[in-house]
């Protein structure tokens, strides 16, 4: 995953940038960067921010990365912003996105005369780096930007600085929003809709799917207008959002508190679920934990607490027993809330399931009675061709795949996995009961992909629930 900033200012857009860029830190741990055009051209900084923050990183080197043009980007995986000198001219780019068919696209490049491409560490090719190559295959950056948009199998929203202003292009089919903010002497694009509030910018809009603007001080020219046909990721609300994030109108704190809502209703014909506290896994569980307390009537509590002076983020060391150990060593328990105590905890999401089942056995060993489990979204069966919202490398790391294939064998068909996608099916209700006997909960309740769309309240259609049910 990742995130990504750009500032268009009459004066200096540095200290917007680099404020701007930061509020995307949730989004990604590996890289971060900011490149800007200034009286001197161009300058750009990339730094690793895996063991530090982002703005600590950054705060130096301020004074050099001088000038009223800028785009930053956090990601997860490549070193980014990359600048580029080609037939179209000079630009910088910043993407957010995954490709599929990578393989193609240097054959085709190839082809079209591109030479060469850098690798990357691990010999892998910079996405960003190849998505400037299809860029410069075309006539202009619009037509480049187009068709990108047309050639990538995955997705892919980008921000490309230009010595005149910044195109801003979201993905297709609007997998990842791009919203455009205002103030008097400048204008911004953000993933984030929050990101640019406190730097004194309101929104303006949304960019529609596949929608190009170019941003300059003076406002935000729509190039290329926007499809009709949408599908945003709903894990944005379900996990990556930030709480005072909003997509298309609706609000990730509001839509989690709907959420639990919904998951107390189903519980309250449940006789022998009869919980003393709901608490949340901090900190993409707690919304929803509210919301299931505010409509149930059972208390809200913290009976572990997410030690943030020295962990402040867990997603994504790049090895699991890495990411299993920091989970563990964040999270300190409560006593006095959990011995004798019936739970009821609310995570945002079961992957593997190896960090949950940790938690609930810390719980248990802390004196926890019962542990009954609620996820906030439904049982995940697909990887997700469109982003990067994990590191597993196979559909097999995925808890439910592996009990599907130990009952069905591996090789299962299409219509297998949508039976145990659905909520009222028998082989559904045998893989829940698997799933809580191997990581030990009392009971487990997913969040019903009914129920989920219904909290988001957009039309369903207009949503990608790829990871949920398959369908693209």
């Amino acid at each position: 995953m990742g995130g990504i900033f750009g500032v268009a200012s009459k004066s200096s857009c540095t200290l917007d940038l680099f404020f701007g860029t930061d509020y995307h830190s949730h989004l990604g741990t590996r890289r971060g960067g900011m490149a800007v055009y200034g009286k001197n051209g161009f300058s750009r900084s990339i730094h690793n921010i895996e063991n530090t923050p982002f703005r600590t990183k950054f705060d130096r080197d301020l004074d050099e990365l001088e000038g009223t043009l800028g785009i930053g980007c956090i990601s997860d995986n490549e070193p980014q912003p990359l600048l580029v000198q080609s037939h179209l001219g000079s630009f910088a780019i910043t993407t957010v996105g995954k490709i599929n068919n990578m393989d193609e696209l240097v054959d085709i490049s190839y082809k079209n005369g591109c030479t060469h491409f850098l690798e990357m560490s691990g010999g892998s090719i910079n996405p960003t780096e190849m998505v400037a190559s299809l860029i410069n295959q075309k006539s202009s950056l619009v037509e480049g930007i187009q068709y990108v948009q047309e050639i990538v199998d995955g997705s892919m929203t980008l921000l490309v600085l230009t010595p005149k202003g910044i195109l801003a292009a979201r993905d297709r089919l609007g997998r990842t929003p791009i919203v455009i903010g205002k103030k008097a002497d400048a204008y911004c694009a953000s993933f984030e809709s929050f990101a640019y509030l406190n730097l004194g910018y309101e929104t303006e809009r949304e960019l529609g799917p596949g929608e190009i603007v170019f941003i300059t001080p003076e406002g935000a020219e729509t190039l290329s207008k926007p499809g009709e046909e949408m599908k945003i990721c709903s894990f944005l609300w379900v996990y990556y959002g930030y709480p005072t994030s909003t997509y298309e109108g609706i609000n990730v704190e509001e839509m989690r508190y709907e959420c639990g809502k919904k998951l107390a209703q189903r519980d309250a014909d449940r006789e022998y679920v009869k919980p003393d506290l709901v608490a949340g896994v901090p900190d993409s569980g707690i919304a929803h934990a509210i919301g299931y307390a505010n409509e149930s009537g059972i208390p809200f509590s913290r009976p572990f607490i997410k030690y943030t002076p020295t962990w402040p983020r867990s997603f994504m060391p790049t090895h699991q027993s890495q990411r299993n150990l920091i989970a563990r060593m964040k999270l300190i328990p409560v006593e006095a809330l959990i011995k004798n105590k019936s739970l009821l905890l609310i995570d945002d999401s079961i992957v593997r399931g190896t960090q949950l089942r940790e938690t609930t056995e810390f719980l248990y060993n802390s004196g926890a009675k019962e542990v009954h489990i609620r996820p906030a979204c439904p049982p995940l069966l697909f990887g997700c061709p469109y982003l990067n919202f994990s590191r597993s490398k196979s559909e097999m790391d995925l808890i439910t795949r592996r009990i599907i294939a130990a009952r069905e064998g591996e090789n299962v068909s299409e219509e297998i996995l949508a039976d145990y996608a659905n909520p009222d099916s028998q082989n559904y209700k045998e893989m829940l009961e698997e799933i809580g006997k191997q990581l030990n909960f009392t009971t487990l309740h997913y969040h019903r992909l009914d129920d989920l769309t219904a909290s988001i309240g957009i039309r369903p259609c207009k949503l990608c629930t790829h990871c949920f049910n398959g369908k693209k």
